[in-house]
């Protein structure tokens, strides 16, 4: 005979309902709105260069403005090709690179693999202070110390207004930045790959310099491309410094104009509002806009493509 087993089943325990929490809920919301502001911030300026630029160019070809070799939007007889101030950009941008991207890493690569912690902790506030002066103060330091030493005492003839002397003090300028963000990257470099390397025999600059700085290195790129956007954007130490004569020239030595400068120095006021002169600065605004996107875009495939993932 079989006899039949009952199978008790397990009973049913209702899960407490899921309570609200309101202060994760605010927290949430505020976070929320400041992604928002940024992103319609973004959105309004982009807006507001685009707008008047597309009326500008409604009025003159684009294809005059960007091959243009000649820019006086402000003559009787206006020419509005904007080349002379993209190469007087990208020139004085380049030359501060060459100061900047060097001096930069080296620091960099001494606070990080060299430095005791008490020259770090005394080190890192001077940097701090460095890139905390005015860049008003570094453009009238630019022309009256750097400009005359380099007459007198190096020898090199320069113009009172020359892209050298500006693009000297705008590399000193941007080394804090590229220093402590390429510190920065170095520091999250695993420790095992240092003792790896000091094991196989390596001293300390072979470690530095073939082992941290490569693991490092979309770190260092970034901090490279956000230092090359921040020149290409400066405005006050071109503006005073490297004068307002817009030609095309690979000279450091000569007078040269910025985008940047143009906008600052045209933007006072003098300018009837709505007329082409008005205009021509939210075009080239918005020229120095895409141009600093596209540097921006070729940054972020450089990182990622070099980026090293340490578990």
């Amino acid at each position: 005979m079989s006899a039949d087993v009952t199978v008790a089943r397990p009973a049913v325990v209702a899960l407490p309902r899921k309570r609200i929490r309101w202060g994760e809920q605010f927290v949430h919301l505020i976070l929320f709105i400041a992604a928002a502001i940024s992103v319609l911030t973004t959105v309004g300026i982009v807006l507001s260069l685009l707008l008047p630029a597309l009326e500008f160019f409604r009025e003159v070809s684009p294809l005059d403005f960007f091959t243009g070799t000649t820019w006086a939007p402000l003559f009787l007889d206006a020419q509005f090709g904007v080349l002379p101030l993209v190469v007087g950009t990208l020139m004085i941008s380049f030359w501060s690179a060459l100061v900047a991207f060097p001096l930069g890493l080296g620091v960099a690569i001494y606070l990080s693999e060299y430095a005791a912690p008490r020259a770090t902790a005394f080190l890192k506030p001077i940097l701090e202070i460095l890139a905390a002066i005015p860049t008003v103060v570094l453009g009238y330091f630019a022309l009256t110390f750097v400009t005359p030493f380099l007459r007198d005492q190096v020898g090199v003839q320069v113009e009172i207004f020359n892209a050298l002397s500006a693009s000297l003090v705008l590399g000193i300028m941007l080394i804090p930045t590229i220093a402590t963000l390429s510190e920065d990257a170095m520091a999250a470099v695993p420790r095992d790959l240092r003792d790896g390397g000091y094991a196989l025999g390596a001293d300390k600059l072979q470690v530095s310099t073939r082992i941290v700085v490569p693991a490092a290195i979309s770190g260092i790129i970034a901090a490279f491309v956000l230092g090359f956007s921040r020149a290409v954007g400066e405005t006050m130490i071109v503006l005073i410094a490297a004068g307002q004569l817009a030609q095309i020239t690979f000279d450091p030595r000569e007078t040269v104009e910025t985008i940047t400068a143009f906008i600052g120095a045209t933007g006072n006021g003098d300018v009837p509002t709505g007329s082409i002169e008005y205009k021509t600065i939210f075009a080239v605004g918005l020229t120095l806009f895409v141009m600093t996107l596209v540097m921006n875009l070729i940054s972020i495939r450089l990182v990622r493509k070099y980026r090293e993932v340490y578990e």
